[in-house]
């Protein structure tokens, strides 16, 4: 549900989005379709967000590929592990379509800035 909530805010948003079922087939997605910006969910099915988030950050050191951390896990140490884990921003749920876009705009005029 928190999936096709964010698909159609994004593609309302003027975003092409691209949606993974699970941690799996979302590395597989990132590695083949190279995109500019992920959302990531801490809790997925077959991995977890962090353990995603690290693996891409692996093999992007260069950090070409913002990340966004979302989840109903809304502490600060939360949003401090999955920072380190190497989102760029941690959005705790619930957010609103507004809140979203916002997030996802910024991390991308930041990724051009770089």
């Amino acid at each position: 549900t928190t999936c096709l909530f964010m698909a159609r805010a994004l593609q309302k948003a003027g975003y092409e989005v691209i949606t993974a079922s699970d941690g799996r087939e979302g590395w597989t997605k990132a590695m083949q379709e190279r995109p500019h910006c992920l959302v990531l969910d801490v809790v997925l099915p077959g991995m977890s967000g962090f353990s995603l988030c690290r693996q891409l950050r692996a093999v992007d050191p260069q950090r070409s590929l913002s990340i966004i951390m979302v989840s109903t896990k809304n502490t600060t140490l939360d949003s401090n592990w999955g920072l380190r884990q190497g989102a760029d921003r941690y959005l705790p749920k619930p957010f609103s379509e507004e809140t979203l876009i916002q997030t996802v705009n910024e991390v991308l005029a930041e990724r051009y800035r770089r």
